[in-house]
């Protein structure tokens, strides 16, 4: 197959090209209904924006130049069978869960996961037990789970019917997992990888392994998350022995629009086939521009550019830390105050996402560290005191009220400072990152309620209701 073709992108392109005349959905019409301030925006894209036509395929039946287009992802990333999807990463997980896990199963899932993870594992009802991650005091994040968890953790729940785990980590962080798949296909346990930050890995030496590299059995990955994909364009890729391909090809069927978006499927084609041209003198060009750009990073007062452990990361995300009295929160505003928007920030840190360059491109790398500096002047720094992240979870943990019990019991609201004993009930989520404090069902402890109190102190946001903006939470009356 040739890698450097986009089979369905040229198709979609060809169909626009004839200038056809819709009577058929979308009801914009090729864009031609699309006026004012959204034409010049939107008019040209939207010719784009097709449906299940003669030529074009169909997503949830492939045998055309969808079917060409998913062939060629599976032939790049080595895998049985890869799928384009177009609900994003979020929908991936939930196939993925759908097909490993059925009612009442036990699955060991890694503790700092997305909230998808748990949605999925929700909606089957399964057990969940947590493992808890390494915590890295310098970065103040959670990272990877280690090998000696994951054994404990199978030695006592012997029947687990899945291991779910997050690699990377929101920033960057790729601990080892090799052994962890090692491990668990011992002992005929699936490994399923939320590898969302991941989909560029497969790019060359500069970047960590991807998972689907090291044997995990099905590997999601948000390719627009750093491959040039639309929103919401994502990867799934399956290479297991263990679970059902076409059980999983079911699920997705299911959970995806039945009218996908061609525009982000096209996107998706044309994504893999930058990645597949992704050269090594490509990533030498990109590793020289990342050093050189962390070295001016380095060199603006207030700030140090965090560094990983063994080297082992991925290059992309570079993580600043204030060492000033500053917290992520105050440098990401001073940023944006000069046009810089980063990915995300926490009380620590702000994260900047790189792109993935090719050799012959160029990127505004002074003129973004000459904002760097406006926006990080002596005197924007304010006398605040730096708070320490208190974050702790036990390595090994599971929910005091099963997800399936808990419709039996009623729901309380009481003030924060009483919570310390109780049961959770509700999901507790700072966003960003979108990644779990406390889960329904869970019990709370002191340090739970330390870091929610560390978290709003500083600034970070939580999806949840207005009662808990206003400090209190919601318990299950037991």
């Amino acid at each position: 197959m040739n890698q450097n073709s986009v089979p369905l992108f040229k198709q979609l392109k060809r169909h626009t090209e004839k200038n056809p005349i819709s009577f058929h959905v979308p009801g914009h019409k090729y864009g031609e209904l699309i006026q004012a301030d959204g034409e010049s925006y939107y008019k040209e894209m939207l010719r784009l924006d097709a449906t299940e036509l003669n030529g074009l395929d169909d997503l949830h039946s492939p045998e055309g130049v969808i079917k060409e287009a998913e062939g060629l992802l599976t032939q790049l990333y080595g895998v049985e069978k890869s799928f384009f999807l177009v609900n994003g990463s979020t929908v991936g997980n939930l196939a993925m869960i759908m097909t490993a896990l059925k009612e009442n199963d036990t699955v060991l899932v890694q503790r700092n996961c997305h909230k998808s993870i748990m949605n999925g594992i929700q909606l089957v009802k399964a057990h969940p037990i947590f493992l808890g991650p390494i915590f890295d005091e310098d970065w103040g994040v959670a990272g990877g789970v280690p090998v000696h968890t994951i054994e404990q953790a199978i030695e006592r729940y012997p029947h687990a019917k899945a291991i779910i785990l997050t690699y990377p980590n929101y920033y960057g962080m790729a601990d080892d997992i090799e052994g962890i798949i090692e491990l668990a296909h011992e002992s005929n346990i699936p490994v399923l990888i939320d590898e969302a930050h991941g989909a560029h890995f497969i790019g060359g030496e500069l970047f960590p392994q991807s998972a689907v590299h090291l044997k995990a059995d099905i590997v999601v990955q948000s390719a627009h998350k750093t491959l040039p994909a639309m929103t919401m364009g994502a990867y799934l890729h399956f290479n297991s022995q263990f679970l059902s391909v076409n059980e999983l090809s079911n699920h997705l069927q299911i959970l995806q629009s039945s009218s996908p978006s061609y525009p982000i499927l096209a996107s998706l084609d044309i994504a893999r086939e930058y990645l597949a041209s992704f050269t090594r003198e490509d990533g030498d060009a990109l590793r020289e521009t990342i050093f050189k750009f962390r070295q001016e990073l380095q060199g603006i007062e207030g700030i140090k550019v965090l560094t990983y452990n063994n080297g082992s990361g991925d290059p992309l995300k570079i993580t600043i830390q204030s060492t000033t009295s500053l917290s992520g929160y105050d440098i990401q505003k001073l940023l944006e105050k000069e046009g810089i928007y980063t990915e995300m920030a926490d009380p620590f840190n702000v994260l900047l996402v790189f792109p993935l360059l090719k050799k012959d491109m160029t990127y505004p790398i002074k003129e973004i560290i000459s904002r760097f500096k406006r926006a990080l002047q002596p005197d924007q720094i304010v006398g605040k005191t730096k708070i320490k992240s208190t974050f702790r979870k036990p390595d090994i943990s599971s929910l005091a009220i099963s997800i399936k019990d808990r419709s039996t019991f009623q729901i309380g609201t009481i003030p924060l400072e009483d919570a310390v004993g109780k049961v959770c009930a509700q999901l507790i989520i700072p966003y960003p990152p979108g990644i779990p404090l406390l889960f329904p069902g869970e019990l709370i402890s002191k340090e739970d309620i330390e870091t929610i109190r560390l978290l709003k102190k500083s600034g970070a946001k939580f999806q949840g209701d207005e009662d808990f903006e206003h400090g209190k939470i919601d318990i299950y009356l037991t």
